[in-house]
C-alpha cells in the first residue's frame, strides 16, 4: 500500500472510531438520565435478554436514588425474579435494590432468602459478601437465627472480605434479635484476632456499637490491634483510636514519679555541700532541704506502644483521623507527644471552608491548654479577606490566646493586625467590634508587660472620638473594663476620658464617661475632677440624651456624697426625733401623684433640712447638687424623675449618709471578660458538640460520652493478660518450655527427643510465689509435690546424681543401636503420660 494510501486509510479508520465512541457516551449519557414509563421497564425487567434486564435494573437503581422509594416500589416482584440469575452485575444490582426495599415489602423479600443462603457458597468471594450484606440488611426478626449462621459461616471464610461482611453485619443481627449476643461474642473474639487489617477494623466498630464495655474481650487483641492500627482504613483507625481511649483509660493508670530538676545554676551548690557532708554530719540534713524535685509523667510500656504507633497517623489524608490522633495525645499523653501533633493541626488549615472550621475549634480547644506551642505558627492565624465570619472569629481568638505567650516583636505584629481590623470602617461591624474585644484581651493578660499593655490603651482611647457609635461604645467598654481591673494605675486614663467628652457625641458614650468619673472620683481626694465636670455638664444638661442625664444624676449625688464624707456638718450627732423623721414611711407620706414631688406642707413640718438658708454661703458642690435636683423636677422623663427623687430621699439628712453611700459608692466587681471558647472547654477534642456547643437544642445533641475517669493505680487489670496473643500467635509448636510459657527450638527438642526426655508442657505460666516457685520468666523450679517447700542444694545434687545413674543403667539394658521410630514411640507415650498427669 502506498503510504499516502495508508495515512489516508488510518485517518479515516481513527475518525469512525471516535464518531462511533461519541455515539455511545452519547447514547448511555441520555439512557442513564431519561427516565422509561412503567410499563417499559416492567417490560425491560421481564425480558429474556440479559441485556435487557441489565438495562432495566440499571434505570431502576437510578431512580430509587434520584425519587423516593414509593416510585419504586411497584417493580418490587419484577426485579426479585431476576436474583437467581447467573449474572454477577445482575445479582449485584438486584441486591442493592432489595436492601433499599426490603423493609417495605418484607414478606416478598423472605420469599429470596433460599437463594441468598446460596449465595453464600458462591465461588466469589465479592458476591459471598454481597450476599451477607443483603441477608443482614432485611430487617425481619424472623431470620435472625438465619443471619447468625451466616455470620458464623463468614467469620470463617477464607476470604478477608467475607470476614469484613461478617465483622459488619454482626450488629445488624444484633438489632433484630438481641438474644443472639452470645453467639455473636463468639464470632466477634474470633474476628478481632483476625491477621487482615480491615477486617480487625471492621470488627472494632461491631465491638463498639454491641458490647463496648467488655473490655476483657480485647485483653489479648490489644497488641495486635496496636500494631494493625497503621494499615486499616480511616474508619477503622477512627474506631480503634476511639476504642483505645477507654481502654487506656480504665486499665492504665496514671502514674507520676519525682526527678530532680536540673539546673545548672544549682548544681554547683548542691556539689559543694555533698563534699562538705563528707566531713559534716550535719550537711546531711540540709541537702534534701535544697534539692528541688519535679513531678513527671510514668507511661506504662503498652500505652507507650499505643501512643508511638499514632504518629505515622498524624500524616493521614483524613481530618478526622489527625484529630483523633491529638485528642489521643492531649488526653492520654504527655507535652512532649502533643507537640508532634501541632504542626499536622495547622496543616488541617489550607484545606476546605468546612474542615478548616472544624479544625479550628479543634486548635482552640488544645490551645487553652497549652498556648506557647501555638506561637511559631501565628502567621497562619491571620485575617483573610476572604475569610467568613465564623473563620476569622475563631482567628482572633487564637491570637489574644497566644499574644501573652509571644515574644516583643509577634506581639506588636498582632498588636498592628487589630489595629488595622478596628480602624477599617467598611469592613464588616462584627469584624471591627471582634477586634476592639481583641485588643481589651490582649491587655487585660497578666503576662502583658506595661508598655504593652499601655499600647493598647492608646488604641483603645483613638477610638473614642470615631464617628461609628458602636466602636466608640465598644472601645469605651474594654477601657471600662481595664479601668476597673486596676484603678490606682489608670488615674490619668479617666482625666483623659473626661478630655475626650467634648469629641464624643453618642450618648452611650457620653454615659460611659461621665458614669467612670463619677465611679472613679473619690480614689483621689486632691486630684478630684468630679466636681468640675459635673460643673461643666450641668450647663448643657437639657440638650443631653437620655443615657447622659441619668450618669449626670448620679455623678451629682456621688460628688454630694464624698463631700458630705470629707466635711462633716457640725450637728453630726443627730437628734432622736430628727432620726424618727427620715424613715422611709414618713419621707413617703409627703408624696403627691399629681404634683409629681413632695408636698411642700411636709417638708416644713419636718425639722430644718439642710437646704434651709443659713447665715453662711452655701458649698458650690451642695449649689450644684441642688441645681440638678431642680433640672430634673421638670425633665420629660419619669426614669429621670424618679430617680432624683430616690436621691434626694437618701441624702435627705447630711449627717445620716451611711445608706446612700452603701447604694451608691459599693466597689462593683471587676469584670472579666474570658475568651469565648472557655465554656466549651470542657467538651472532648473530636467531638460534635466541641463544635455545636449548647446551641444543640435544649439539652445539646444526644449521644455525647464523656472520657471515663483513669483506673485507680492497684485496680488495673493484670497486664499478663494482654500478653495471651503471645500464646495464640505460637499455638502451631508442639512444645512449650516450662518457664512462662516459652517455645522450645527445634534444636532443644530434638535433645530432648536423643535423651528420651519429654519436656514439660505447661499451658499457663504458674505464677512466681514467695515459696520459691517457678517465676514467670521461667527462671526458678517447681516445688516438691509432696511438703511442697523449696530444695535444698543437697537435695538437687543427689537427684542429679540418683538420674544419671539411673539413666547410665538404662543405656546399658537397651540396645546399642535403636531405630528413629522406636525413639519416638517411647517419646509419645512419655508424653500421654505426662499428659494424664496435668490433667489430673
Amino acid at each position: 500500500m502506498h503510504p499516502s494510501n495508508y495515512a489516508h486509510w488510518s485517518l479515516t479508520t481513527a475518525r469512525d472510531l471516535t464518531l462511533e465512541a461519541a455515539r455511545d457516551a452519547s447514547a448511555a449519557r441520555r439512557t442513564s438520565t431519561k427516565i422509561l414509563p412503567s410499563g417499559q421497564l416492567k417490560k425491560l425487567l421481564d425480558s429474556r435478554s440479559e441485556r435487557d434486564v441489565l438495562e432495566g435494573l440499571k434505570r431502576v437503581v437510578t431512580m430509587s436514588y434520584r425519587q423516593p422509594p414509593s416510585q419504586t416500589l411497584p417493580f418490587f416482584t419484577h426485579v426479585i425474579k431476576n436474583i437467581a440469575s447467573p449474572s454477577l452485575p445482575i445479582k449485584k444490582l438486584v441486591y442493592i435494590y432489595l436492601l433499599q426495599h426490603a423493609e417495605h415489602e418484607p414478606d416478598t423479600a423472605l420469599l429470596s432468602i433460599n437463594t441468598i443462603q446460596k449465595s453464600l457458597t458462591d465461588s466469589n468471594p465479592q458476591l459471598r459478601a454481597l450476599a451477607l450484606r443483603v441477608m443482614s440488611g432485611i430487617r425481619v426478626p424472623v431470620i435472625s437465627q438465619i443471619v447468625s449462621l451466616g455470620i458464623k459461616r463468614g467469620a470463617g471464610d477464607m476470604s478477608p472480605y467475607v470476614r469484613r461482611a461478617a465483622a459488619l453485619a454482626i450488629p445488624k443481627c444484633y438489632s433484630l434479635d438481641p438474644t443472639t449476643e452470645p453467639q455473636l461474642l463468639e464470632y466477634l473474639s474470633t474476628l478481632l484476632g483476625d491477621k487482615q487489617y480491615f477486617v480487625t477494623g471492621a470488627a472494632v466498630a461491631a465491638f463498639l456499637e454491641i458490647c463496648p464495655d467488655r473490655l476483657d474481650l480485647i485483653h489479648p487483641h490489644y497488641r495486635s490491634l496496636v500494631r494493625k492500627l497503621v494499615d486499616m482504613d480511616e474508619w477503622g483507625q477512627l474506631a480503634t483510636l476511639r476504642l483505645m481511649m477507654v481502654y487506656a483509660r480504665k486499665c492504665f493508670p496514671r502514674r507520676t514519679k519525682k526527678v530532680k530538676k536540673t539546673a545548672a545554676n544549682n548544681t554547683g551548690a548542691k556539689t559543694t555541700k555533698t563534699t562538705k557532708g563528707f566531713y559534716d554530719t550535719d550537711s546531711d540534713s540540709d541537702e534534701p532541704q535544697d534539692q528541688e524535685f519535679e513531678e513527671i509523667l510514668v507511661l506504662d510500656p503498652d500505652l507507650e506502644l499505643l501512643l508511638k504507633s499514632c504518629q505515622s497517623l498524624l500524616q493521614s489524608r483524613n481530618a478526622a483521623v489527625i484529630i483523633a490522633v491529638a485528642r489521643a495525645y492531649l488526653y492520654l499523653g504527655n507535652e512532649a507527644y502533643l507537640q508532634t501533633a501541632i504542626g499536622p493541626l495547622i496543616s488541617l488549615l489550607r484545606s476546605a471552608a468546612d474542615v478548616q472550621h472544624i479544625a479550628l475549634y479543634n486548635i482552640v480547644q488544645v490551645c487553652l491548654s497549652y498556648p506557647a506551642s501555638f506561637v511559631n505558627y501565628y502567621t497562619h492565624f491571620l485575617v483573610r479577606s476572604t475569610d467568613a465570619p465564623h473563620i476569622w472569629r475563631l482567628k482572633l481568638e487564637l491570637l489574644t490566646l497566644i499574644f501573652p505567650f509571644a515574644p516583643p516583636r509577634v506581639q506588636s505584629l498582632i498588636l498592628a493586625e487589630l489595629s488595622h481590623f478596628s480602624h477599617s470602617g467598611s469592613l464588616d461591624i462584627g469584624l471591627v467590634k471582634e477586634a476592639v474585644r481583641a485588643i481589651g484581651r490582649c491587655s487585660q493578660s497578666s503576662a502583658t508587660s506595661p508598655q504593652t499593655s499601655a499600647r493598647c490603651l492608646r488604641l483603645l482611647l483613638a477610638h473614642i472620638g470615631s464617628a461609628d457609635a458602636h466602636l466608640v461604645a465598644e472601645s469605651l467598654e474594654v477601657i471600662r473594663h481595664l479601668i476597673q481591673r486596676d484603678p490606682d494605675n489608670h488615674r490619668t486614663t479617666v482625666v483623659r476620658l473626661a478630655k475626650h467628652l467634648d469629641a464624643a457625641t453618642s450618648p452611650q458614650a457620653r454615659a460611659s464617661i461621665i458614669w467612670l468619673v463619677g465611679e472613679f472620683a473619690g480614689i483621689d481626694p486632691e486630684n478630684n475632677i468630679a466636681a468640675d465636670v459635673l460643673r461643666i455638664l450641668v450647663k448643657g444638661f437639657a440638650d443631653e440624651a437620655e443615657p447622659a442625664k441619668l450618669q449626670i444624676v448620679l455623678l451629682a449625688a456621688k460628688v454630694y456624697i464624698h463631700h458630705l464624707n470629707a466635711n462633716p456638718p457640725p450637728e453630726a450627732p443627730s437628734k432622736p426625733q430628727q432620726t424618727s423623721t427620715t424613715t422611709p414611711s414618713s419621707l413617703l407620706e409627703g408624696y403627691e401623684e399629681d404634683s409629681g414631688g413632695f408636698r411642700d406642707s411636709h417638708l416644713d413640718s419636718q425639722p430644718p433640712p439642710p437646704e434651709d438658708p443659713s447665715p453662711e454661703t452655701p458649698h458650690p458642690i451642695e449649689s450644684l447638687y441642688r441645681y440638678v435636683l431642680l433640672l430634673t423636677r421638670y425633665d420629660t422623663s419619669y426614669d429621670i424623675r424618679d430617680r432624683a427623687r430616690v436621691y434626694k430621699a437618701l441624702l435627705a439628712t447630711p449627717s445620716s449618709t451611711q445608706l446612700a453611700s452603701l447604694l451608691l459608692l459599693a466597689p462593683k466587681p471587676v469584670p472579666h471578660a474570658p475568651s469565648p471558647s472557655e465554656a466549651r472547654k470542657g467538651f472532648v477534642l473530636g467531638s460534635s458538640s466541641l463544635v455545636i456547643g449548647d446551641e444543640g437544642g435544649v439539652g445539646g445533641l444526644r449521644g455525647y460520652e464523656d472520657l471515663p475517669a483513669w483506673v485507680k493505680d492497684g485496680s488495673e487489670p493484670d497486664p499478663r493478660l494482654r500478653e495471651e496473643s503471645k500464646a495464640s500467635s505460637s499455638s502451631s509448636s508442639l512444645y512449650e518450655g516450662g518457664g512462662g510459657g516459652r517455645t522450645l527450638t527445634a534444636a532443644e527438642q530434638l535433645d530432648a527427643a536423643r535423651s528420651g526426655r519429654t519436656p514439660e508442657l505447661s499451658p499457663t505460666p504458674p505464677p512466681a510465689t514467695a515459696s520459691g516457685g517457678r517465676g514467670l520468666n521461667g527462671a526458678g523450679a517447681a516445688p516438691a509435690a509432696g511438703n511442697g517447700k523449696e530444695k535444698t542444694l543437697d537435695e538437687w545434687l543427689a537427684e542429679e546424681s540418683a538420674e544419671e545413674s539411673s539413666e547410665e543403667e538404662e543405656t546399658d539394658d537397651e540396645e546399642e543401636y535403636e531405630t528413629d521410630s522406636e525413639e519416638e514411640e517411647e517419646t509419645d507415650s512419655d508424653d500421654g503420660d505426662e499428659n494424664q498427669r496435668l490433667v489430673r
